[in-house]
């Protein structure tokens, strides 16, 4: 795990280029504190930059990586698993390596395959890698977006930009920073577009892309190329008749591969460890991987309603684990951790979940870990959130009676009571350009449809005008293929657009890599595996989720590592508790609104209107109704966080 920064241009660069790329760099250096490396040729326009985080060849692995005839250079953030198997193959076939690093098979393996090297890479990963003979550079993001990369390109199209973190692009002198209009809006009401940055003209690389970037006439052509997809089958194509004990043992198989590939480091790996299946079966596999006690991570809130430790714990003494509960409360989950995680996330966050995870995140490191397996991806591939089971109880279950779906239906709105007004919409709500998508509304982007309702009377009146007749739903409506989706299962568009949206966009941000990687922590996500999630499409709909049971292929084939409890155990948000749920986190989130929501600070930003924002607060505060108070407390985070980027970003440039 690393960080990459660097510029390519169709010009010759500034002399000054070693000390630009060392500045940005070092805006990132929390992602690799363990060495930092630079490739430059000013004259050809090149400049390639590395800040690592050693987890394999810990002596030998420092980036840049050179081919053996010089030809190719690589700087890269993530990790390549298989790594071992490959080099054997390549050497076998007359290919040479210089260090012991997983980075270098990518080299490698585009010498052998070309462009079709990507077929070949397992893990996750985003890196550049230069042709020194053809002139061109190759910017390529993994499969879901685990690791992140943006990019800047000059008006003039003769420069591109690109880091794995905004803060790394605008540490260039020539790129400007300026909070996007049309990104704030979305932020306020919860869901960026794919491939949109909160910040103006600044693009996040989309999943499964790679653009290759060649010179033409004194500006750069740019081609991005989608190589790979969450491609479900049609349901055309599905069998009629099928063994579910087959499709069990592979989810088991593939799940098994996945940590054990995962568990490959020069370093101990650990595991996060929440109450949810997720995790606790990590838990159990790995254990039974390494035969040995295995080190686990549990974030405990003050709060009963949303702490899952009691689980957690059932679940390490199961497994004889060494665990670190860490015990949150409302003076740790506000103040200044609040503050470094929306500089580390770089975008707005609805709930404090990202600052727990940071300070999780900050106890592995001092622990004496870098590297740890997490849960991420389950619910995505296996169909777990309650949005999820809504679609298929509304749009999915066309054999079963009215009666059984309504009573299915009714279950899930009583289990999730709780996060109503954040998971679930109260009410059914539909918008065109989704119901042309996929032939409804998804459940789970109705909520943010209430919360837009809220967020954009608040903006300032000149952002009133110049987004006049804009529609964010509709624009992220526009950014999904819909060939994807034709002829698919409901449940299958269901979980296809919400892991284009909120996967990479927010459980991979604020709520993954970049907490975790502010303490120079690498997280696995197994889940994410595309091996595995090639076996996950195949399993039908009524295998995800069966009769009222979600997750229900994934819990068969755990169930041997799994206590009772949480073989049987609905699937519950992974939250921390809101603001207005006690006194003290209401005093400590009335300590940020001062700070960020004053307004002097309000007009400055120039992104609200400071008499509207005035009038909200004063509702929040009087308002008694729950579900109404979960919605005004994502808002409040967002209104909060998207001030606090304008401070750390725009005014401190």
């Amino acid at each position: 795990m690393c960080g990459i920064a660097g510029h390519f241009s169709a010009k010759p660069l500034s002399p000054a280029t070693p000390e630009i790329l060392e500045t940005q760099l070092r805006s990132i250096v929390h992602r690799g504190p363990d060495g930092m490396g630079q490739f430059v040729l000013a004259e050809s326009g090149v400049a390639l930059g590395h800040t690592r985080l050693a987890i394999n060849d810990l002596e030998g692995g420092c980036q840049p990586l050179h081919a053996v005839d010089e030809r190719y250079v690589l700087t890269t953030n993530g990790e390549f698993y298989d790594f071992k198997r490959h080099r054997s193959t390549l050497m076998a076939e007359g290919d040479r390596f210089l260090t012991k690093s997983d980075s270098e098979i990518a080299i490698g393996l585009y010498r052998k395959f070309g462009l079709d090297f990507t077929d070949h890479l397992r893990g996750e990963f985003a890196f550049a890698l230069y042709d020194r003979v053809e002139d061109e550079l190759l910017l390529i993001r993994d499969r879901f977006g685990v690791r992140p990369l943006f990019y800047w390109l000059s008006p003039d199209r003769s420069t591109i930009v690109y880091g794995s973190e905004v803060k790394s692009v605008v540490a260039h002198p020539d790129v400007p920073t300026r909070l996007d209009p049309k990104a704030a809006l979305h932020q306020l009401m919860q869901t960026i577009a794919p491939g949109m940055s909160a910040f103006e003209n600044i693009v996040s690389l989309d999943p499964g892309h790679f653009l290759r970037i060649r010179k033409r006439n004194g500006s750069l052509e740019i081609l991005k190329h989608r190589y790979w997809d969450f491609d479900f089958p049609l349901e055309a194509d599905r069998p009629t008749t099928f063994d579910e004990q087959e499709h069990v043992e592979r989810i088991r198989d593939e799940l098994i591969r996945a940590i054990v590939l995962r568990l490959e480091a020069d370093v101990p790996v650990g595991c996060y460890l929440s109450g949810g299946i997720d995790s606790c079966c990590i838990l159990g596999l790995a254990t039974g991987a390494m035969q040995s006690p295995t080190k686990a991570y549990t974030i405990s809130f003050d709060d009963d309603s949303y702490d899952e430790a009691p689980i957690a714990r059932e679940m390490a003494e199961s497994m004889n684990a060494d665990q670190e509960v860490i015990h949150l409360k409302a003076e740790d989950l506000y103040g200044e951790n609040y503050i470094k995680t929306v500089w580390h996330a770089e975008r707005t966050f609805y709930n404090t979940l990202g600052v727990a995870k940071n300070l999780m995140s900050k106890r592995v490191w001092d622990s004496g870990y870098r590297c740890v397996i997490t849960g991420e991806g389950a619910d995505e591939l296996f169909a777990g959130y309650p949005a999820l089971k809504r679609d298929m109880f509304l749009h999915g279950l066309s054999h079963e009676s009215d009666a059984v779906r309504s009573e299915y239906q009714a279950a899930l709105e009583r289990t999730n009571s709780l996060f109503k007004g954040a998971i679930l919409a109260e009410n059914e709500r539909n918008h065109p350009a989704w119901d042309a998508l996929c032939g409804f509304t998804p459940s789970w982007i109705q909520p943010w449809m209430d919360t837009l309702d809220l967020a954009r009377p608040l903006l300032s009146d000149d952002l009133q005008h110049e987004l006049q007749g804009y529609d964010p739903f509709e624009e992220i409506a526009l950014r999904i293929d819909k060939e994807m989706l034709d002829g698919r299962h409901p449940l299958d568009k269901a979980q296809y657009t919400w892991s284009k949206c909120q996967l990479e966009g927010q459980i991979l941000n604020w709520g993954g890599d970049r907490v975790d990687m502010a303490n120079s922590m690498e997280s696995r996500p197994a889940f994410l595996d595309h091996h595995l999630a090639a076996a996950a499409v195949q399993v039908p709909p009524s295998l995800r989720i069966k009769g009222n049971t979600e997750k229900h292929i994934l819990r068969e084939a755990v169930r041997g590592v799994l206590p009772d409890v949480l073989y049987r155990r609905e699937k519950f948000a992974f939250m921390a508790p809101p603001a207005h749920t006690d006194a003290s986190k209401r005093a400590k989130v009335e300590e940020l609104i001062g700070e960020f929501l004053s307004n002097a600070t309000v007009t400055d930003a120039g992104i609200c209107s400071p008499e509207r924002v005035d009038r909200f607060l004063s509702e929040y505060r009087a308002d008694t109704d729950a579900t109404s108070l979960v919605r005004k407390d994502t808002l409040l985070n967002h209104l909060l966080t998207l001030h606090i980027l304008h401070r750390q970003f725009v005014q401190k440039k």
